[in-house]
């Protein structure tokens, strides 16, 4: 039986990587095999693309093509990774996927849906989560708590300004209201305990 592929996505400072340790966990008690992953990353080639996206100054590289090494990050992360993890009847539970580059370079960077999802049927075949968990706090909220994770100096996404951010988040909230079937929108206010328990009541029907 195939696996399920579980998304968590989100902007600055919501809690995605807490989070999908404490899912993961909590699935493993049920007997699951869970793989735990990331974007960019969760494969040798795609942590390699990790590096030049995340460091270096806010302008290192255009939307185009942060879109374009986000592409190929993903296409090698699902044929190493997260395929063979689903062909063998694992969960894999995942820090972001294609609704980030829909939401940052598609959305706030004005590149347009359309076109991130063409570089995704090309690099990825159009594959896409059997559930998305959708993270939200206010937008300054967020960013506090990025800045307390990260000793005030963030990687090229999170030194962008709240405006840019604010944009994120409208951009993953139409997201979510286009495709009600596959997103469940989280409150990720509360305790670690209070969100895990809401993201594991979303992933009910699965």
């Amino acid at each position: 039986m195939r696996g399920r592929f579980v998304t968590l996505e989100g902007g600055e400072g919501v809690g995605k990587s807490t989070q999908l340790r404490r899912l993961a966990e909590t699935l493993r008690q049920t007997g699951r095999e869970v793989v735990e992953t990331r974007e960019p990353g969760g494969s040798e080639g795609a942590e390699a693309i990790r590096g030049l996206l995340m460091t270096g100054t806010v302008g290192r590289w255009t939307a185009r093509a942060e879109a374009l090494l986000f592409a190929a990050a993903r296409a090698d992360h699902l044929d190493k990774t997260i395929l063979p993890a689903l062909a063998r009847g694992a969960w894999v539970v995942c820090d972001r996927f294609i609704d980030s580059s829909r939401a940052y370079q598609g959305g706030a960077d004005g590149l347009g849906d359309a076109e991130i999802l063409a570089l995704h049927a090309i690099g990825s075949e159009g594959l896409m989560p059997d559930r998305t968990l959708l993270l939200t706090l206010p937008v300054l909220e967020g960013a506090s708590r990025a800045f307390d994770r990260d000793n005030g100096r963030g990687d090229r996404f999170g030194e962008r300004g709240a405006e840019y951010h604010a944009r994120v988040a409208r951009a993953f909230q139409s997201l979510a209201e286009a495709d009600p079937d596959r997103f469940r929108i989280i409150d990720a206010s509360g305790t670690p305990e209070e969100v895990t328990t809401r993201l594991l009541a979303a992933l009910g029907g699965l």
